[in-house]
């Protein structure tokens, strides 16, 4: 699929975006880690908010996909700017936030920045602070040395033959982004759900979010079997139904 727009952001980033028209509040799908907008999950949800006539945008980080920019410049910081501009300047009013891994990510450091723009969120195996907690915590301390001396290592892929590079940049400036080290209020409906089989985010991130996160209304759901994709018929299924349930606001989610 080729149909998208760009949008130019204030940092000066072009960023590759479709946006279908519909009713409020829209749903954003926020992508993971080095993925773009044309996965499975994102034109899933597609589908379904066209179907229902709800206003949808899915878009591509700089460095990911169809946007400028090289993936090895970008750091968590630079994604967030991306996703901030990106509901700023293409959407109106409320909008529940998807966020896939990484954009479960983005997803929270958006509810921190515009909680007044959001309706709800949904998290799929949401990990938050994984550079901090995962890639640096994870580290050998050859590859943290690899990291200071050299500006990067790289790490195997369980996606692809080609390996992950890890950017000292990315580690570094990922630090002024964490959230589970500080006061993370939701004020609006918010559903996590996390596979039992999730190679890459375990669990126990999940239960810490829990654990970490206030609001009035904050559940999490645990999917025997799932991994961490959420890409099976089950795990679409499932994205869907806490998306209505986030949009029903306590009503039939049926209606939604």
């Amino acid at each position: 699929m080729t149909d998208h727009s760009f949008l130019s952001t204030p940092q000066g980033r072009r960023i590759a975006f479709h946006q279908s028209e519909g009713q409020g509040p829209g749903v954003v799908f926020l992508g993971g880690f080095r993925s773009d907008m044309q996965g499975t999950k994102a034109l899933f949800l597609q589908d379904w908010a066209q179907s229902r006539g709800r206003a949808f945008l899915r878009f591509d980080y700089s460095g990911h996909g169809q946007s400028s920019g090289d993936f090895l410049d970008g750091a968590i910081g630079d994604w967030f700017e991306d996703a901030l501009a990106a509901i700023t300047a293409l959407t109106q009013g409320p909008q529940v936030l998807v966020g896939s891994s990484m954009g479960g990510w983005m997803a929270l450091l958006l509810a921190r920045a515009i909680p007044e723009r959001i309706a709800g969120l949904v998290g799929i195996a949401a990990a938050p602070d994984f550079t901090e907690d995962s890639m640096w915590a994870g580290f050998s301390p050859d590859q943290r040395a690899a990291l200071v001396t050299n500006g990067q290592v790289a790490l195997p892929s369980d996606y692809s033959d080609e390996p992950y590079v890890i950017t000292r940049r990315l580690i570094e400036e990922g630090r002024s982004r964490l959230v589970l080290r500080t006061p993370l209020n939701l004020p609006f409906p918010a559903r996590f759900l996390q596979g039992t089989e999730d190679a890459d985010v375990p669990v126990s991130v999940a239960l810490r979010l829990l654990d970490h996160a206030t609001g009035p209304d904050i559940r999490l759901t645990l999917a025997k079997g799932e991994d961490h994709r959420f890409s099976s018929p089950a795990g679409l299924a499932m994205i869907a139904g806490a998306v209505r349930d986030v949009l029903s606001g306590g009503k039939d989610a049926a209606d939604f």
